[in-house]
């Protein structure tokens, strides 16, 4: 049973910075393709950023390129996405996801494994 646990959310204001972590367990994630989602109210879920495990190639949604990156502690089994110079349209609640593939998608569907989420608020 692979289990996903984002933690690190919270509120912040206009500008600020938060990290999210993401804490994998249940297998080891070699080969594995793990992205950072986001879901607004009364939005779609969207991809946010990607990475691959195996090799660190980065993907990132162009909303958010230049101000948060992804990054992975393999030995840990855990990524990180760093968010920088946030936006009130930044707020959402943020989701980990896991797909057993060296491709990174934005689709969501493809994305076999999901954490429950950790909000995130940002305040003008």
């Amino acid at each position: 049973q692979v289990q996903l646990v984002e933690s690190g959310g919270g509120l912040v204001q206009t500008g600020g910075s938060l990290r999210l972590s993401c804490a994998a367990s249940g297998r080891t994630f070699s080969g594995y393709v793990l992205g950072w989602f986001r879901q607004a109210p009364g939005k779609e879920r969207e991809f946010v950023a990607g990475i691959i495990q195996n090799d660190g190639v980065t993907w990132y949604a162009d909303s958010v390129k230049g101000r948060f990156t992804i990054s992975r502690d393999n030995p840990k089994n855990t990524v990180y996405l760093q968010m920088n110079s946030l936006k009130p349209e930044d707020t959402a609640v943020y989701y980990c996801a896991a797909r057993f593939s060296l491709r990174i998608t934005r689709a969501s569907y493809e994305y076999d494994y999901w954490g429950q989420g950790t909000s995130v608020t940002v305040s003008s």
